[in-house]
């Protein structure tokens, strides 16, 4: 999004930019085939999207008095607040609907999570940064090229000309410590490889696997990792026969998916589309045949082109440990980029990045973590870029 600062100024540098392409309008479509676009005027925030607030079809007029005022007690919050948000929401004289289909959509994809779990600090930084803040806040920007792409040659490319050496499929077992302090990393082949200092970017739980026990046992910053809640994300790629839609993107109101992406005609005669279903651990119990059934029955409701279409596969992939769970206090669990360990640099979105659980996240902890290391190392700098109108 554009408020994501940290991760457009890293796509600049490693000079992939360019695969990136700014969606100036939102498309929110409901099961009745009713389609609103969103996107902002000429003014300044948080005004930019008041016109198109005003005629968002999917909401009642009083939905949009009562969401009018949320934002406006969401934004008036202290942002260290961080209480349950549905309380707060129905507290706040929140309609239901207006809860449904106004924050829980928004929420759910942007927080990887339900909003009945979700904690009141990230909820209004979604808001606040995303709606209320800059004019160019909201806008999405969606790659046009596979993510193996996005982060490929030119990223390889950008590494090589900084003497960066990377060994892929090169599968590490443990962290070896002596006397407190890291001395090498033994990889599963049996080769330890000495380090001075070692950065990690694992997800949280497989840092505790590389961890000795001994060491997760005795130190608090490390045992409480474990507490951290793991949020699901399921994606669903279809490949029809023909186009269903023109649109770029949608989001979807009132369906099991909850956005889906046109990726256009790749192979000739192949196109192809991929919905994203957040927080999708509801759909543990059923089988991809079934999940699959599901979106392509919606995806035959919602768009007419895909009644004649005919699908020619559909891949369906779940990635359990996606993202940690935004839940009320979460923060108390998330660990600086400094490691008790004197030469061990955390990084990844599960850090205390004070952003949830995104690229941005994920970027920010990489700046973080390398300003740690340059000031453990007695040259401090700040690698952080300001956010979006600050």
């Amino acid at each position: 999004m554009g408020c994501c600062t940290n991760l457009a100024h890293f796509a600049n540098h490693i000079g992939v930019r360019h695969f990136l392409q700014a969606q100036p309008a939102l498309y929110f479509l409901t099961p009745d085939r009713r389609c609103s676009s969103f996107a902002a005027d000429a003014l300044p925030a948080p005004l930019h999207l008041a016109r198109a607030f005003a005629f968002a079809h999917f909401l009642g007029t009083a939905d949009k008095l009562a969401i009018g005022w949320g934002l406006a007690a969401l934004k008036a919050t202290p942002a260290e607040h961080d209480e349950a948000f549905l309380p707060w929401l129905q507290r706040h004289q929140q309609p239901e609907r207006a809860i449904r289909r106004f924050w829980n959509l928004v929420l759910v994809s942007a927080l990887n999570e339900s909003i009945d779990r979700v904690g009141l600090r990230y909820a209004r930084k979604v808001f606040v940064d995303g709606f209320l803040r800059h004019p160019r806040g909201f806008q999405v920007e969606v790659p046009t090229v596979p993510l193996g792409r996005l982060y490929g040659d030119e990223l390889e490319r950008w590494l090589h000309a900084h003497q960066v050496q990377v060994d892929l499929g090169t599968g590490v077992k443990q962290l070896v410590l002596k006397d407190g302090k890291i001395e090498g990393v033994l990889l599963r082949d049996g080769t330890v490889l000495p380090a001075d200092w070692v950065v990690s970017a694992l997800p949280w739980h497989r840092l505790l696997d590389v961890l000795p026990e001994t060491v997760v046992e005795a130190t608090p910053v490390f045992r409480r990792l474990r507490e951290l809640e793991p949020s699901p994300i399921t994606s669903v790629h279809c490949w029809f026969d023909s186009a269903i839609t023109a649109l770029p993107h949608v989001v979807l109101v009132d369906t099991l998916g909850q956005w889906l992406f046109n990726r256009g005609e790749g192979t000739p005669g192949e196109h192809y589309v991929q919905v994203v279903i957040s927080a999708s651990r509801d759909l543990r119990e059923l089988g991809h045949e079934a999940i699959q059934n599901r979106v392509v029955t919606e995806l035959r409701q919602l768009f007419p082109a895909a009644e004649s279409a005919r699908l020619l596969r559909c891949r369906v992939i779940t990635e359990h440990h996606a993202t940690f769970s935004p839940v009320p206090g979460v923060d108390r669990l998330r660990p600086a980029q400094g490691s008790p360990i004197p030469n061990l640099i955390l990084a990844g979105d599960w850090t205390a990045t004070g952003w949830p659980a995104t690229m941005e996240g994920a970027v920010r902890s990489g700046y973080l973590a390398a300003g740690e290391l340059c000031r453990r190392l007695g040259e401090p700098r700040d690698f952080l870029q300001p956010e979006l109108g600050s």
